[in-house]
């Protein structure tokens, strides 16, 4: 028996994301009852310009490296197009895990981003895609793994040992499992991903990362040929190089938030002090800054003595905390950026909005109120910004589609080359209340259930 969603969203549910996300409260609210491409394209609305100069300034750097990414990919005449889009409507889906698109999360959620696009009539958007993750997280799942419905294939053919121990941005290099592809290949509901992916089984590529990229790049294409909206997936690597621009300039607001000491201990104590509040549990703080890359394996590091280190291991990585290392070893692959550094680089400080799951929706937030905290009131430039901060953009894009079969069970049946525009139809005559099933993915998040009995706002047991 199908459950009819009710006409407003569940007041506690509400009362709790109000707490830290009153911006996603606004969103879910204006697009309850709307068909959920409605809400996709409310989420890729346009954003007011920079107007600070650090904002101004980080917009420019942010801007440039996309621009290097499209190269790679488009050509001229595309990659202008895509830039003055983004300068009208600068929106990253990010909080993609390095996953090929047969990942059922990762495939409802970059479908939204493709609704988004579609309907504002974008002829690219931007997916991020965290690639810190190791190559098998738990058993049987993980980058290094293809869910085909009723079972999972080796992707790589990587023996588990090795999995365990590498993460998807430095493994490599590597190529598919051509033969474990194979023998699904008899199955007729395969056709719509297994030819893709069959036709790189000869190709090398040089780490997990690229392959999964260039893999769903490729999925997208074949699923849409009819080009409506390009997926553009960018990663770490290149948040490091945005925060490598940012190192270039000693005088940047990232240089000196880093680098002054007195500056760093104000950002510390306003890191601090978000921890131990009572939204401290979104926070992730498994890192001093930056992540080591080592022996093909993403490394915790902490800041000692004036240097980047491996904890309690004395031959691993020391990289000196300052400047011109930091920035040389971001580009040298030695360093990735954490999640603070990555979001200021790539959202917070450029004026973007960034579209993610329910965790990431948290930690944003308190990203947002940390930065406002480190700033200096007495420089002119860093008031401007503290100003243009107020407006935090900020969403929820993960699991608002939320189905609960496997993709392979999705496309069964779609039409071949069709199946994207064959499913925004489908997500036209669907509302929001509907997809997440009156918000019942927040309803069973552990860390909104605790928030939601810790202050009181939990009458219906959230």
């Amino acid at each position: 028996m199908t459950t009819v969603p009710a006409l407003a969203p569940p007041v506690d549910i509400l009362a709790v994301l109000s707490l830290l996300c009153p911006e996603v409260v606004r969103d879910i609210e204006q697009n309850w009852n709307a068909p959920v491409s409605d809400y996709a394209r409310h989420l890729w609305r346009p954003v007011e310009r920079p107007g600070s100069a650090p904002s101004i300034a980080a917009r420019s750097i942010l801007r440039d490296v996309l621009q290097q990414r499209l190269g790679a990919i488009m050509q001229p005449e595309a990659i202008g197009k895509a830039l003055n889009e983004f300068d009208h409507r600068p929106v990253i889906q990010s909080g993609l895990h390095c996953l090929l698109l047969m990942d059922r999360i990762t495939f409802d959620a970059l479908l939204l981003a493709w609704l988004g696009a579609v309907e504002n009539r974008l002829s690219a958007f931007f997916g991020f895609m965290g690639t810190t993750m190791t190559m098998e997280t738990t058993g049987r799942e993980g980058p290094g793994w293809l869910d085909v419905g009723d079972d999972k294939v080796n992707l790589f053919g990587m023996g588990r040992h090795k999995l365990c121990r590498k993460s998807a941005c430095a493994a490599g290099p590597v190529a598919l499992n051509g033969r474990a592809l194979e023998t699904v290949g008899n199955e007729t509901d395969a056709r719509s991903w297994l030819g893709t992916l069959l036709a790189s089984q000869d190709k090398v590529f040089a780490t997990a990362a690229d392959a999964l990229t260039e893999l769903n790049e490729d999925l997208v294409a074949d699923w849409d040929r009819s080009g409506m909206a390009r997926p553009v997936f960018i990663d770490d690597r290149l948040a490091a190089t945005v925060v490598s621009r940012h190192l270039e300039d000693e005088g940047s607001l990232l240089s000196r938030l880093l680098l002054e000491p007195a500056r760093r201990r104000r950002l510390d104590y306003a890191l601090q002090e978000a921890a131990s509040g009572p939204f401290g549990r979104f926070l992730p703080n498994a890192t001093d800054y930056f992540w080591g890359i080592r022996e093909q394996r993403v490394r915790k590091l902490v800041l000692e003595n004036g240097r980047l280190i491996e904890p309690d291991r004395p031959h691993g990585l020391s990289i000196p905390f300052e400047r011109p290392h930091l920035q040389q070893a971001l580009l040298d692959g030695l360093l990735l950026p954490d999640l603070f550094l990555m979001f200021l680089a790539l959202a917070i400080l450029p004026r973007v909005r960034v579209v993610g799951g329910l965790r990431q929706i948290g930690y944003v937030a308190l990203f947002h109120s940390i930065l406002l905290a480190a700033l200096d009131e007495n420089a002119p430039e860093e008031r401007d910004l503290a100003a243009e901060l107020q407006v935090r953009e900020n969403a929820w894009g993960m699991r608002v589609i939320d189905e609960k079969i496997s993709v392979r069970e999705q496309l069964a049946g779609l039409p071949e080359g069709a199946l994207f525009p064959d499913l925004l139809r489908q997500y036209r005559l669907r509302t929001f209340a509907e997809t997440t099933d009156d918000l019942k993915p927040v309803r069973e998040n552990a860390r909104w259930r605790k928030i939601g009995r810790a202050s009181g706002s939990d009458p219906a047991g959230l």
